[in-house]
């Protein structure tokens, strides 16, 4: 596993503790986390010789990290990605899978789900869906892989559907911590989710007409969207942006909440506005405009239910 090098307050290197106590005491404390786990920072040494590469990092990493690996990895290696997010490039969006195979020049499926990381750790049950292209072959290595008995994997043939689940509910999610902060109540929050589900299922198919609607119904999709809304550190930092009346900005809440971890929802709404504005699609898209607009300032809080009015009649 590689690991960022970092300094603890005690003075200890990160991977040292992690090695010495088989624990990752600052991201994942209380949790062992097997003996086979090896902590490595030295990214070119962690990947030597594997032929298969799980990527988990937040998604603005990605591209430095894939620039570190060129000519680095096996040429028949497989990757999976269970990272959110999206790089906007000027001829448009790229995913992270697509930035992975590009850059890397190897196949790339993703993993994406209901599945928040301290609830997986504890083993309370969850489940997966595994998204792969062409190869199902490949697919069920992954699900062998993954798969437990409290951890149940799915796999399906649509990698953009299910990365842009992954993804997308991030923003969806930002929105329900609003909802949160201003306490407006289950049905306004109910609300916001079945609006978020319908422009994440619209936005998915303007970018990649191959999604498939049954995608949606997976644990990628409505699912992992239900428990990034009630939980989640989207939906926690939103709502403390939300109580302070937006005052306080989200890197100020995330740097003070978070201990070192990295919101995915703001990054990723500023991504997709900016897709959205390139594009002209603005206006069929007012939840994920008002997200965006909220997180850097332009509206208030109070502004996520005002949205609606703006909702064109098409919808």
């Amino acid at each position: 596993m590689w690991v960022y090098e970092e300094t603890l307050l005690s003075g200890e290197k990160l991977t040292d503790v992690i090695n010495r106590t088989n624990e990752n005491v600052k991201y994942l404390p209380g949790i062992k986390l097997g003996k086979n786990v090896v902590a490595d920072p030295d990214l070119e040494s962690a990947v030597k010789d594997s032929n298969m590469l799980v990527f988990v990092t937040p998604h603005q990493f990605m591209e430095g990290i894939c620039k570190r690996l060129v000519g680095k990895i096996r040429e028949d290696a497989e990757a999976i990605s269970l990272v959110k997010g999206m790089e906007v490039k000027m001829e448009g969006p790229c995913m992270i899978s697509s930035l992975i195979s590009q850059q890397l020049g190897i196949n790339c499926s993703v993993l994406m789900g209901a599945n928040i990381a301290n609830e997986i750790a504890v083993e309370k049950f969850s489940e997966a869906t595994v998204g792969y292209r062409l190869n199902r072959e490949v697919a069920e290595r992954w699900v062998q892989l993954f798969y437990t008995h409290y951890f149940i994997v799915t796999a399906v043939q649509d990698v953009e559907g299910v990365e842009l689940c992954g993804t997308l509910k991030n923003v969806v999610a930002i929105a329900a911590g609003f909802v949160d902060g201003l306490e407006m109540g289950n049905n306004t929050k109910a609300a916001i989710m079945r609006l978020g589900l319908r422009e994440m299922k619209a936005f998915s198919k303007l970018l990649f007409p191959s999604v498939k609607d049954s995608t949606f119904f997976e644990s990628c999709g409505v699912a992992d969207l239900i428990t990034t809304c009630l939980g989640g550190r989207n939906r926690k930092v939103a709502e403390a942006y939300a109580r302070n009346g937006g005052k306080r900005s989200f890197d100020e809440l995330e740097a003070e909440m978070l201990q070192g971890q990295k919101l995915q929802g703001v990054s990723t709404a500023s991504e997709v506005y900016e897709v959205l504005s390139h594009r002209g699609w603005l206006e069929l898209f007012p939840l994920f405009s008002t997200v965006h607009e909220i997180s850097t300032g332009l509206l208030p809080p109070s502004a996520i239910v005002e949205y609606s009015e703006k909702l064109p009649r098409s919808f």
